[in-house]
């Protein structure tokens, strides 16, 4: 059998979270009224520094409420894809983008330790409250990096607690980012979405999955 490529590995090549995983319980984190009272889509996409113009992906987008108003602030000429592992709430939420009539999005499904993004494609490539369901973090890294464009950051945000309660430690976060080559550049409290938010840079060359060192929960 040929070897994997460089575009392509082997789940086995990548080494297991040293750490609990959260259950996918709920398409959302809270009812879109109550975030919105807080403005918290808006303090995330101001914090993250999403602007008009750009491609945003929208990872574990659930019912779309980051997806909506992802659309509105990235406009006509900006471009939104929406990607969540569970079909029934991918259809869903195609449903509501067609039926409000977002021409600027479109909705994919991933899989759980790959989001199947086009190589060289994206700004920001947010995760709100789901970062802690990802059961192989290492290979899902891994294989996200090449969506980034050259300045592209991964904005992730989390709430400060265990990963079995729902959250992620923010000294975990930057370890398991780091191991897979990107460089935290923005680490914030951000009260209004429920926790902090991290942004990661690619840098350097992606390396190898036998070379990745897991990051241990101690």
């Amino acid at each position: 059998m040929a070897p994997p490529s460089e575009d392509i590995a082997r789940s086995e090549a990548f080494p297991a979270a040293d750490r609990p995983v959260a259950p996918i319980v709920s398409s959302r984190w809270s009812t879109e009224e109550a975030r919105d009272r807080l403005s918290e889509a808006a303090a995330v996409m101001d914090r993250a520094g999403i602007e008009p113009g750009m491609t945003v992906a929208d990872i574990g987008a659930g019912e779309g409420y980051y997806t909506i108003r992802l659309a509105a602030r990235v406009g006509a000429k900006g471009r939104v894809l929406a990607q969540d592992i569970v079909p029934k709430v991918h259809d869903m939420l195609a449903e509501r983008v067609n039926r409000e009539r977002l021409d600027n999005v479109s909705v994919k499904l991933g899989e759980p330790a790959n989001p199947m993004l086009p190589a060289d494609s994206f700004d920001r490539v947010l995760m709100v409250h789901m970062y802690h369901e990802i059961e192989s973090p290492y290979e899902f890294l891994w294989n996200l990096r090449p969506a980034l464009r050259p300045g592209g950051r991964v904005i992730v945000v989390d709430a400060n607690r265990p990963t079995d309660r729902h959250g992620t430690p923010p000294a975990l976060l930057a370890c398991e980012f780091a191991a897979v080559g990107y460089r935290r550049v923005d680490d914030q409290p951000m009260p209004k979405a429920g926790g902090y938010l991290a942004a990661f840079e690619a840098v350097g060359p992606r390396p190898a999955p036998h070379a990745i060192r897991r990051c241990r929960l101690d």
